[in-house]
């Protein structure tokens, strides 16, 4: 693919003012990747790994074939992605038809046309790693110069990587409370409503409530919901 490069500094301005408010997870990866694919000479093509507790995944790409790439990497489960990202290191490869470091991978890699390939890792945070992984289709793409460009650019990487995993985590767990208060109080809700009809404590108005849930395979949530949604149509009739 044909990038337009820019200066280095634009580059790591750009990755330490990136919004976060204004974009998802996948979207600031995806842009991380662009921007490493038009700032270190060499890259044609771009991905990122990340490795967690699952194992690793490909979590951007600038193209499908690195993706490819990546895949038979964990497939095989060596590679250089895998040894930078485990490393927290920098693996070189600059010949990739004369690589056999890692079995066929690389002989396969200079086949579907990349000559050679420059992993970086990136430190993100305690439970999750990954490596920057830039592929380029000459032999020995990426000079002395380039692959400390590259290993600047992983660091601020790595720090709006993980910022956007802090910001993302505690987005999604305030999401999961205000869900979970919500869930109580139409369950609250419900309870009062058995207790009047049935005339009876808040255990035994809980009891079966759970029993209506068992029963109908239904979240108690939602079965708590229907009886005071229910409750709520017969008070406007």
């Amino acid at each position: 693919m044909t990038h337009h490069p820019i200066d280095p500094l634009v580059a790591f301005a750009e990755l330490s003012n990136i919004k976060l408010r204004d974009s998802s997870l996948d979207q600031v990866l995806a842009r991380v990747a662009r921007l490493a694919a038009r700032t270190v000479p060499g890259a044609d093509e771009v991905s990122i790994t990340l490795i967690t507790e699952k194992g690793p995944h490909t979590a951007a790409h600038t193209g499908d074939l690195a993706l490819r790439l990546d895949e038979r990497q964990y497939e095989a489960g060596d590679g250089p992605c895998l040894r930078a990202a485990a490393g927290q290191t920098v693996v070189e490869v600059p010949d990739t038809a004369a690589d056999r470091r890692w079995g066929p991978w690389a002989p396969g890699t200079a086949d579907s046309g990349f000559g050679s390939a420059l992993s970086v890792g990136l430190p993100i945070m305690d439970d999750i790693s990954g490596a920057l992984n830039l592929y380029g289709r000459r032999r020995e793409a990426f000079d002395a110069d380039a692959t400390t460009l590259a290993g600047t650019f992983a660091g601020y990487a790595a720090v709006a990587l993980a910022n956007a995993h802090q910001f993302y985590s505690a987005v999604a767990l305030a999401r999961h409370l205000q869900a979970a208060m919500d869930s109580r109080a139409v369950i609250e809700q419900a309870k009062g409503i058995v207790m009047a009809q049935r005339r009876c404590a808040a255990d035994e108005a809980f009891a079966f409530l759970t029993k209506v849930s068992q029963d109908n395979n239904r979240k108690l949530r939602d079965v708590a919901a229907a009886l005071v949604a229910g409750v709520s149509r017969t008070a406007d009739d």
